[in-house]
């Protein structure tokens, strides 16, 4: 049973950064994959980063690349979303995700309901 958890979200001012953290169980790394997902309220899930547990692989949806990088911990079974230059239609509910390592392809299309286990989310908010 995988269990994920997420921190880091909170309120802040547009081109300002914040650091999200996905914190799995212990070694959720050697059978899944991991995933960021993002919901404004009224739209569907999105995809928008992912990084592959079999070759370290990313994934970045086109609109964040550039300004959002997703990075692991292995020893701390944690996955990290870095967003730098933030912006107002970044806010949303940020989820992490797992899916099983022979999926790598669905995560890269952001494709929600394959995933298999999601944490509860950590909303963001960025001001004008």
């Amino acid at each position: 049973q995988v269990q994920l958890v997420e921190s880091g979200g909170g309120l802040v001012e547009s081109g300002g950064s914040l650091r999200l953290s996905c914190t799995a169980s212990a070694n959720t790394f050697d059978s899944y994959h991991i995933g960021w997902f993002r919901q404004v309220l009224g739209k569907e899930r999105e995809g928008i980063s992912c990084i592959s547990s079999s070759d370290g692989n990313t994934y970045y949806k086109p609109s964040v690349k550039g300004r959002f990088t997703i990075s692991r911990d292995v020893a701390k079974n944690t996955v990290y979303l870095q967003m730098n230059g933030l912006k107002p239609e970044d806010t949303a509910v940020y989820y992490c995700a797992a899916i099983v390592l022979k999926l790598w392809t669905l995560c890269l299309h952001g494709q929600g309901p394959a995933m298999d286990y999601w944490g509860k989310g950590t909303l963001v908010t960025v001001s004008s």
